[in-house]
């Protein structure tokens, strides 16, 4: 898998945090051998979460579908760059926002 996903998780933005625990399972049906999730880290302000795959663009469709039934996609932002690389290219929202760090 060449790409980094990363979705953003604003913390403000979530009522709970409880939905990491299932997160990754409910993802594996849904993304199949298209990508593979990676974990996440938390921090004070956000929640980054990692998917390894070739088409990011395409993944994160599926993940954000996943997202919208669970009611988990508002304050969340997405972008992907090389496995190793420092240039983040943003998947989401579609309007252009500031340069994608993980904070």
């Amino acid at each position: 898998m060449e790409y980094e996903l990363v979705i953003k998780f604003y913390r403000p933005s979530l009522d709970d945090e409880s939905f990491l625990a299932t997160l990754e399972e409910e993802l594996k049906p849904v993304l199949g051998t298209t990508a593979r999730t990676d974990g996440y880290d938390v921090r004070p302000k956000a929640i980054n979460f990692f998917v390894q795959a070739d088409d990011p663009r395409t993944v994160f469709r599926k993940i954000r579908s996943v997202l919208e039934a669970r009611g988990i996609d508002r304050g969340v932002s997405a972008a992907y760059r090389l496995v190793g690389g420092a240039q983040f290219t943003s998947v989401w929202p579609t309007r252009r926002m500031r340069r994608f760090t993980l904070d």
